[in-house]
């Protein structure tokens, strides 16, 4: 999808950037990453149209929820929606809980010097706000951040972090809560293992939740 929507070479496209950084970190093999940029920007004889779809509800415990999924097929994806929120949780209408998040630039980094101050950094790029990355994503001796922007100056940012030797994973648009549900352990437990089946579907994107 990066390579569809902005030119297929990495070094001119920030979000295909990152995208192939995190294809990389995952161990994807080289040459799958470059059949994957070829078929998005049009470069073989496949034709994949993959759209990008949204759906909206709560999670059990009315956890606000935002489901973005990448499909060639939005029958299917439609009827396994359903099926995740058959049981468990209420599925809404476009816009029915759109309200309670912010539409921001969400860019994942990390940076070998585990001293740097990430707030600082995200000043001195522009980014609007900054919280850790989880530590299970960050190597030791290294600092992990969510830099969040302005949809507007995602690029931008993006480009000052890595001129300030900041390595980007993943750039793009997204869904951060404007409040979080506080729930128990066990409640907490229950909306996990729900957001857990739906992220395991193929289709599913990004899941985002309004819990922390």
């Amino acid at each position: 999808m990066a390579a569809r929507l902005g030119d297929p070479n990495p070094e001119n496209n920030a979000r295909l950037r990152a995208a192939v950084e995190a294809a990389r970190k995952a161990s994807v093999p080289r040459d799958t990453i470059d059949r994957a940029i070829k078929k998005g920007a049009g470069l073989t004889d496949e034709t994949v149209n993959y759209e990008l779809v949204t759906y909206e509800g709560f999670a059990p415990h009315q956890v606000p929820l935002i489901i973005e999924c990448l499909t060639e097929n939005k029958n299917r994806t439609a009827a396994d929606v359903r099926v995740f929120f058959r049981k468990e949780g209420q599925l809404g209408a476009i816009g029915s809980v759109a309200w309670m998040f912010d539409r921001l630039g969400q860019i994942e980094a990390t940076h070998k010097d585990g001293k740097i101050d990430s707030e600082g950094a995200a000043i001195e790029a522009g980014a609007q706000d900054v919280e850790p990355l989880h530590a299970s994503e960050v190597e030791a001796g290294h600092v992990g951040a969510v830099f969040y922007t302005d949809p507007s100056d995602l690029d931008t940012v993006n480009k000052q972090l890595t001129e300030a030797g900041w390595t980007v994973s993943k750039s793009e648009l997204g869904y951060r809560a404007k409040n979080f549900v506080e729930l128990a352990a066990e409640a907490r437990k229950e909306v996990e293992e729900f957001l857990s089946k739906i992220d395991d579907n193929d289709d599913v994107h990004r899941v985002y939740a309004g819990i922390k």
